[in-house]
């Protein structure tokens, strides 16, 4: 028996692309931190938002890689003269990557109260049709 795959099927001509992907979105960090709400905000937008607590907006960077939104977190390391009995608040770096579907763009990212808001929205393409003419072979 043969195992169909989405980039071997007859009728999806094209969707390799979609297959890797999905294998790359499955492969990124699973990790829980830090972590995030997705929510749709209308229909043709979304937003992401992580919980950064104790992470300045120097200390962030967000990039769009080969249709991949990609959220990094590095804090400084300013700690040399400071003695800490207890440390709980995770100081670690990070990085969060979400794939992007064509026609969904990054809009603004904003900080607020330790929470970082990246808006997506998604550019719905005109309809086309385009009648192929047939040589005479």
């Amino acid at each position: 028996m043969t195992k169909l795959t989405l980039g071997s099927h007859p009728y999806l001509l094209g969707f390799e692309q979609l297959e890797r992907m999905l294998e790359r979105s499955a492969k990124s960090g699973n990790e829980g931190y830090p972590p995030f709400n997705i929510e749709q905000t209308s229909p043709n937008s979304y937003r992401i938002t992580l919980a950064v607590a104790g992470f300045a907006e120097d200390d962030l960077a967000i990039t769009v890689e080969d249709r991949q939104l990609v959220i990094r977190g590095r804090q400084s390391e300013n700690d040399e003269a400071r003695v800490f009995l207890h440390r709980g608040i995770a100081a670690r770096q990070f990085q969060r990557s979400f794939v992007l579907a064509d026609g969904v763009e990054v809009g603004e990212a904003v900080m607020e109260n330790g929470l970082l808001h990246v808006d997506l929205r998604r550019i719905e393409p005109e309809p086309v049709v385009q009648r192929i003419r047939i040589n005479k072979g």
